[in-house]
């Protein structure tokens, strides 16, 4: 075989191809390298001027057919929750009204036919009529606004806010400021009746009436020193005010503090700490004293109609709380239904 033969070439191998540049993507927002201009220009017209015409051509989803997804019945509540505002509150007598900011919860019913309602009118309720101090009254005039602007048949208001009280000590004269969350409430029926409410709590100390004899039996018989479990403890007292009745918040604290006397403190010298240990030594209470102890004291005030009591004992002795809820008893009123404890933690 000839040389030449054994010596053939091989065959070359091809370059690889190279891959094609893609087109570059159109995107709507943001640039690629090499793209075109986004499709949409974003920028915003700080110099653009409302017209009547324009406001009247923009979408309004109140007027939609057919946008009602799921079951086209009627809703209980709908509205808005947590926007904040300040708002005056009086004071009793002719002390300055207080700016507190509030918290507001507001809901109406919303009829099967309709697709929803107008947020923003609730909201801006409040601002229209802001000038005015705000009362379980206020709240009385703004579900009739509510009524008549959203067309609604029933609606709910909540005004949450915290009261200051000066505290005076109870030996050294010290005084300190006293916050108490409380909350003004509003509900109107579809035949337009109103009732109206006032929600505070207030935070004592209760000391156990068990630990106290088991204590003073240990140093009687075996002359041992111990002390009686004592806690921090809160009651929630919602009230259902009557028809025309006012009752301010500051009488409502008074009215529960006369039932369960051993309010926590706010200012305390070494008299003062004596003091509070004597004070709680002559009122003993379980958490159903308490309970009742408030009780006998809403029962005897005219001005409200109806009230819940909701107590919660943060136990020292136990892991766990000891509580108690307590109604007037109105045929059809306010129940026993109470079961927000774990907010009671003070």
């Amino acid at each position: 075989m000839p040389a030449s033969s054994a010596r053939r070439k091989r065959p070359a191998t091809p370059a690889p191809a190279q891959p094609a540049t893609p087109a570059a993507k159109t995107m709507y927002l943001h640039r690629v390298a090499g793209g075109p201009a986004p499709r949409l220009k974003r920028a915003y017209a700080a110099d653009f001027v409302l017209t009547p015409a324009y406001r009247e051509s923009l979408p309004d989803m109140m007027e939609a057919v057919d946008a009602i997804p799921g079951a086209p019945v009627a809703i209980q509540q709908v509205g808005v929750s947590g926007f904040k505002l300040p708002l005056r509150y009086r004071g009793p007598g002719r002390r300055p009204a207080l700016t507190l900011e509030t918290t507001v919860t507001g809901t109406v019913s919303l009829a099967a036919h309709l697709k929803g309602i107008n947020m923003s009118r609730l909201v801006r309720s409040f601002y229209d009529h802001a000038t005015e101090p705000a009362s379980p009254e206020f709240v009385a005039r703004l579900l009739e606004v509510y009524r008549r602007e959203v067309g609604a048949l029933a609606a709910r208001l909540r005004l949450d806010f915290s009261y200051p009280i000066q505290q005076r000590a109870l030996r050294s004269g010290l005084v300190g400021w006293q916050y108490y969350p409380a909350a003004f409430l509003g509900r109107i029926d579809e035949a337009g009746r109103i009732r109206r409410f006032i929600e505070l709590d207030f935070t004592y100390s209760s000391a156990c009436p068990c630990s106290a004899e088991l204590t003073e039996h240990a140093r009687d018989v075996r002359g041992v020193y111990g002390i009686p479990h004592n806690q921090r403890s809160k009651a929630r007292v919602l009230v259902e005010l009557a028809p025309k009745a006012r009752l301010h918040l500051e009488e409502l604290r008074g009215l529960v503090l006369r039932g369960l006397v051993t309010e926590t403190q706010v200012m305390v010298k070494r008299e003062d700490e004596q003091a509070f240990a004597e004070l709680n030594g002559a009122h003993i209470k379980f958490v159903e004293d308490a309970a009742r102890l408030v009780y006998a004291e809403l029962a005897a005030e005219p001005r409200i109609v109806d009230f819940q009591v909701a107590c919660s004992h943060l136990e020292s002795l136990h892991s766990h709380d000891a509580v108690s809820v307590i109604v007037k008893g109105v045929p059809g009123g306010l129940a026993a239904d109470f079961d927000a404890f774990p907010s009671l933690v003070c």
